[in-house]
Protein backbone atom coordinates (compact mmCIF):
# COMPACT_ATOMS: atom_id res chain seq x y z
CA UNK A 1 0.00 0.00 0.00
CA UNK A 2 1.40 3.26 -1.32
CA UNK A 3 0.59 5.77 1.87
CA UNK A 4 0.46 9.99 1.00
CA UNK A 5 -0.67 12.26 4.12
CA UNK A 6 -1.16 15.95 2.58
CA UNK A 7 -3.39 19.03 2.61
CA UNK A 8 -6.81 18.88 1.91
CA UNK A 9 -8.10 20.45 -1.44
CA UNK A 10 -11.16 21.58 -2.38
CA UNK A 11 -11.84 18.75 -5.02
CA UNK A 12 -11.43 16.71 -1.73
CA UNK A 13 -14.49 17.96 -0.39
CA UNK A 14 -17.11 15.14 -1.86
CA UNK A 15 -15.17 12.38 -0.40
CA UNK A 16 -14.39 14.15 2.84
CA UNK A 17 -18.34 14.55 3.45
CA UNK A 18 -18.33 11.00 2.56
CA UNK A 19 -16.26 10.14 5.72
CA UNK A 20 -17.78 12.17 7.72
CA UNK A 21 -21.09 10.52 6.83
CA UNK A 22 -19.33 7.12 7.77
CA UNK A 23 -18.17 8.89 11.00
CA UNK A 24 -22.04 10.02 11.96
CA UNK A 25 -23.33 6.55 11.44
CA UNK A 26 -20.81 5.18 13.58
CA UNK A 27 -21.62 7.67 16.48
CA UNK A 28 -25.26 7.15 15.62
CA UNK A 29 -26.27 10.50 14.75
CA UNK A 30 -26.16 10.26 10.69
CA UNK A 31 -29.35 12.97 10.33
CA UNK A 32 -26.80 15.36 12.62
CA UNK A 33 -24.55 15.74 9.52
CA UNK A 34 -26.31 18.65 7.64
CA UNK A 35 -23.58 20.78 6.09
CA UNK A 36 -23.98 20.98 2.27
CA UNK A 37 -20.90 20.38 0.00
CA UNK A 38 -21.14 24.42 -0.67
CA UNK A 39 -21.13 25.41 2.89
CA UNK A 40 -18.14 23.12 3.68
CA UNK A 41 -16.07 24.17 0.58
CA UNK A 42 -16.90 27.60 1.65
CA UNK A 43 -15.94 27.15 5.14
CA UNK A 44 -12.72 25.52 3.81
CA UNK A 45 -11.54 27.10 0.75
CA UNK A 46 -13.61 29.85 0.81
CA UNK A 47 -12.57 34.21 1.33
CA UNK A 48 -12.33 33.61 4.67
CA UNK A 49 -11.42 29.96 5.21
CA UNK A 50 -12.37 28.87 9.08
CA UNK A 51 -10.90 25.03 8.66
CA UNK A 52 -7.96 23.19 7.45
CA UNK A 53 -7.14 19.23 6.71
CA UNK A 54 -4.73 16.84 5.88
CA UNK A 55 -5.78 13.37 3.93
CA UNK A 56 -4.31 10.29 4.18
CA UNK A 57 -4.34 8.38 0.65
CA UNK A 58 -4.14 4.60 0.41
CA UNK A 59 -3.08 3.97 -3.59
CA UNK A 60 -4.27 7.83 -4.58
CA UNK A 61 -7.81 6.91 -2.66
CA UNK A 62 -8.32 9.37 0.13
CA UNK A 63 -8.84 6.47 3.26
CA UNK A 64 -9.17 9.07 6.04
CA UNK A 65 -8.15 12.69 7.33
CA UNK A 66 -7.93 14.83 10.35
CA UNK A 67 -9.76 18.46 10.10
CA UNK A 68 -9.26 21.15 12.47
CA UNK A 69 -9.71 24.68 12.69
CA UNK A 70 -7.85 27.17 15.77
CA UNK A 71 -9.47 27.87 18.97
CA UNK A 72 -8.54 30.87 21.23
CA UNK A 73 -8.36 30.08 24.73
CA UNK A 74 -7.73 33.19 27.22
CA UNK A 75 -5.76 31.26 29.67
CA UNK A 76 -3.70 29.17 27.00
CA UNK A 77 -3.51 31.24 23.71
CA UNK A 78 -4.08 29.78 20.12
CA UNK A 79 -4.74 26.43 20.31
CA UNK A 80 -5.52 23.42 17.56
CA UNK A 81 -9.53 22.12 17.79
CA UNK A 82 -9.45 18.51 16.17
CA UNK A 83 -13.16 18.78 14.21
CA UNK A 84 -12.36 15.16 13.22
CA UNK A 85 -9.93 12.53 12.83
CA UNK A 86 -11.51 9.52 10.70
CA UNK A 87 -9.85 6.62 9.32
CA UNK A 88 -12.05 4.08 7.21
CA UNK A 89 -12.67 0.82 8.75
CA UNK A 90 -11.01 -1.10 6.00
CA UNK A 91 -7.94 1.02 6.57
CA UNK A 92 -7.68 1.30 10.05
CA UNK A 93 -4.56 -0.88 12.08
CA UNK A 94 -2.45 0.26 9.55
CA UNK A 95 -1.23 3.84 11.69
CA UNK A 96 -2.80 5.84 9.54
CA UNK A 97 -4.80 7.83 12.49
CA UNK A 98 -1.40 8.11 14.09
CA UNK A 99 0.31 9.84 11.09
CA UNK A 100 -2.67 11.86 11.01
CA UNK A 101 -2.02 12.84 14.27
CA UNK A 102 1.73 13.23 13.97
CA UNK A 103 0.98 15.64 10.96
CA UNK A 104 -1.28 17.69 13.34
CA UNK A 105 1.53 18.09 15.95
CA UNK A 106 4.03 19.18 13.22
CA UNK A 107 1.50 21.71 12.05
CA UNK A 108 0.83 22.91 15.68
CA UNK A 109 4.67 23.31 16.62
CA UNK A 110 5.25 24.95 12.95
CA UNK A 111 2.11 27.75 13.76
CA UNK A 112 3.40 28.29 17.45
CA UNK A 113 0.19 26.65 19.28
CA UNK A 114 -0.01 26.65 22.66
CA UNK A 115 -1.83 22.51 22.57
CA UNK A 116 -4.78 20.77 20.83
CA UNK A 117 -7.57 19.40 21.72
CA UNK A 118 -10.84 17.45 20.53
CA UNK A 119 -13.55 15.50 21.71
CA UNK A 120 -14.62 11.73 21.94
CA UNK A 121 -17.71 10.06 22.76
CA UNK A 122 -17.64 8.13 26.30
CA UNK A 123 -18.54 4.75 24.55
CA UNK A 124 -16.37 5.17 21.74
CA UNK A 125 -13.48 2.50 23.34
CA UNK A 126 -11.47 2.08 20.50
CA UNK A 127 -10.66 5.49 20.01
CA UNK A 128 -10.16 5.97 23.86
CA UNK A 129 -7.70 3.50 23.94
CA UNK A 130 -5.72 5.04 20.76
CA UNK A 131 -5.62 8.72 22.58
CA UNK A 132 -4.44 6.88 25.63
CA UNK A 133 -1.70 5.22 23.58
CA UNK A 134 -0.87 9.12 22.26
CA UNK A 135 -0.58 9.77 26.28
CA UNK A 136 -3.36 12.33 25.48
CA UNK A 137 -5.04 14.01 28.85
CA UNK A 138 -8.62 13.48 29.65
CA UNK A 139 -10.66 15.92 31.17
CA UNK A 140 -14.08 14.84 32.81
CA UNK A 141 -14.97 18.03 34.45
CA UNK A 142 -16.28 19.61 31.75
CA UNK A 143 -20.00 19.53 30.39
CA UNK A 144 -20.60 20.65 26.66
CA UNK A 145 -22.99 23.27 25.72
CA UNK A 146 -24.42 24.29 22.67
CA UNK A 147 -27.40 26.34 20.82
CA UNK A 148 -28.65 25.18 17.27
CA UNK A 149 -29.68 27.60 14.56
CA UNK A 150 -32.98 26.64 15.56
CA UNK A 151 -32.41 27.53 18.66
CA UNK A 152 -31.22 30.99 17.87
CA UNK A 153 -34.28 32.28 16.19
CA UNK A 154 -36.56 31.90 19.48
CA UNK A 155 -34.41 34.52 21.05
CA UNK A 156 -35.95 38.06 21.11
CA UNK A 157 -33.38 40.48 20.14
CA UNK A 158 -35.06 43.17 20.07
CA UNK A 159 -33.42 44.58 23.06
CA UNK A 160 -30.10 45.07 21.54
CA UNK A 161 -31.74 47.72 19.04
CA UNK A 162 -31.81 49.97 22.05
CA UNK A 163 -28.17 49.69 22.69
CA UNK A 164 -26.05 52.50 20.87
CA UNK A 165 -23.47 51.24 18.42
CA UNK A 166 -20.68 53.22 16.75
Amino acid sequence: MELLIREAIKTDCPRLLELIAELALFEKAPEEVTVTLAEFEDAGFGNNPVWKAFVAEADGFIVGFALYYVRYSTWKGCRMYLEDLIVTEAYRGHKIGTLLIKTLIKEALQKGFSGMLWQVLDWNEPAIDFYKKLNASFDGSWINVSLSKEQFLGFDLADLDQIPSK
